[in-house]
């Protein structure tokens, strides 16, 4: 299985190389200006972000199940089973 990681660095560094491309094509036909600059730096950014805000959802969908599974699922060996654990604030804290 392929990590949602793995997975979202090998997208942004797809895209990357795209927009070094495009970049480096305006240059050769003399159309590369300030704002295309601005223009691809933008791009990168916002389908960067997405495709971290889906790798970590992905992660922490993932993450969840496997934490539901072992507290809800069958013997992990050696009798060890999930527990899920209250977290309580301490006593003081925050006043």
């Amino acid at each position: 299985m392929v990590s949602s990681a793995g997975s979202a660095q090998e997208r942004l560094t797809e895209v990357v190389a795209a927009a070094v491309e495009v970049a480096a094509e305006a240059g050769e036909t003399g159309s590369y200006t300030a704002e295309v600059a601005r223009t691809l730096t933008a791009l990168v950014g916002k389908v960067g972000a997405r495709i971290a805000v889906e790798s970590e959802i992905r992660g922490f969908s993932s993450g969840w199940q496997e934490a539901v599974a072992a507290s809800h699922g069958p013997d992990l060996g050696g009798g060890a089973r999930g527990r899920v654990l209250r977290i309580r604030p301490e006593e003081g804290a925050g006043t």
